[in-house]
């Protein structure tokens, strides 16, 4: 970001593993080609924009080996053109039925275009491989792809129970980018930023140079790191770690909060697929309620009435919104630069969220800020409160 501060925004990419070859349509597939639509491919046609104009920029992306099997699996890149086909279907049947509401056919229209360009991108410019775009950006030294755990198991818990159970997960993990990209990762995305004391050596068999936590796992190093959370550290084991930035993340992720909650953006959760007859919505329903992509409705308050969406209105909100988050970020950065000579803010987060957020990464930083060397005694992990206990409470009456 600046000469003396940087702003590091990682993204991770994940799904849970899901393949029925024994169904003819399997609704948790449908994940997979809902990320695939709204947040992979906005996501790489983005980035290869900015690559074409010349525009500078970095980036650091985690890609889980459950999501790589998917995206590499033929039966789910055929079941996937399908579902665009299907997509494509229903916007004609939404053209002819808003023919006559004007700001009703003007979303259509957005979303037929959208869903065209979708296909277009997937099956005739990289012929149903999106990996092969993700690797194309990563040689051109824009895009850091990180690796992650093999089955995005909670380390920490595997720990508990074997040693060498975690230990297979990141080493497969490992295997698996370096078949991907021929290449070693040099970074690593902890499964929900979980940690516990011995994973770093575990990460340094693997050959990781640097991974992410929570802020209190850094905090409650030994010895106290007198940079706080603004610059990594070094474990005994050899990997850095770098600490979440929690105000940044709020800002990005939380709907009461941040960003997420204007009431400019699209509801997510008023979807066509509830709105209209089952026999209108045509094959895409396979005669049942779900969400089916086309949302015309905005966030519009806490109520259960919702106005209709306006991609205008939406735009200025993000732009004043990125805008409004480089602006808190150099004025955080100015802050801590009385007491710190070259602060690094870590946002992480989960790419879904960071369709329009704008970019700016250098992820080789161990040495510019100073690491320094801390024991990491604490657990933790970026779920609320912050401990590993919240994954293994009984469940509440």
């Amino acid at each position: 970001m600046t000469s003396r501060g940087s702003l590091a925004l990682v993204l991770h990419a994940h799904l849970p593993f899901v393949r029925h070859p024994e169904h003819e349509h399997f609704l948790e597939e449908d994940w997979l080609f809902e990320a695939i639509t709204e947040t992979y491919i906005p996501l790489l046609r983005m980035m290869q924009r900015l690559v074409k104009e010349g525009v500078p920029f970095k980036l650091t992306m985690s890609l889980t080996p459950t999501l790589c099997a998917m995206l590499q699996d033929e039966l789910l890149r055929d079941r996937y053109v399908r579902h665009v086909d299907l997509l494509l279907d229903l916007a004609d049947r939404e053209r002819k039925r808003n023919r006559d509401h004007a700001k009703l056919r003007e979303l259509t229209e957005f979303y037929s275009d959208m869903f065209s360009k979708t296909r277009r991108f997937f099956v005739e410019e990289w012929k149903s491989d999106l990996l092969a775009a993700f690797r194309q950006l990563r040689e051109t030294g824009a895009l850091e792809v990180i690796a992650s755990a093999a089955t995005h198991g909670l380390l920490p818990l595997i720990q508990r129970q074997s040693r060498e159970a975690a230990r297979a997960q990141v080493l497969i993990g490992r295997d698996v980018y370096v078949d991907l990209f021929d290449v070693d990762p040099s970074g690593f995305w902890l499964p929900e930023c979980a940690y516990a004391p011995g994973l770093e050596t575990i990460l340094q068999e693997a050959n990781i140079r640097w991974f992410v936590l929570d802020a209190h796992g850094l905090l409650f190093g030994n010895p106290r790191p007198h940079r706080a959370i603004y610059a990594p550290c070094y474990t005994p084991a050899g990997p850095a770690a770098f600490a979440r930035d929690r105000d940044s993340s709020r800002q990005v992720w939380s709907g009461h909060e941040g960003y997420p909650g204007d009431p400019a953006y699209r509801e997510f959760y008023r979807d066509v697929g509830f709105d209209l007859p089952l026999e209108h919505l045509g094959p895409i329903s396979r005669g049942s309620r779900k969400f089916s992509g086309m949302k015309y409705h905005r966030i519009t308050g806490r109520g259960v009435e919702k106005e209709l969406y306006d991609r205008n209105s939406a735009e200025k909100a993000a732009d004043a919104h990125a805008t409004h988050f480089l602006e808190q970020r150099r004025a955080q950065i100015r802050e801590l630069r009385a007491i710190d000579v070259d602060p690094i803010c870590v946002s992480p987060r989960q790419a879904s969220f960071s369709r329009r957020t704008r970019h700016s990464k250098r992820s080789n930083l161990q040495h510019r800020h100073g690491a320094t060397k801390v024991i990491l005694k604490s657990g933790s992990t970026r779920a609320t409160p912050g401990f590993i206990r919240i994954y293994t409470r009984p469940p509440e009456a």
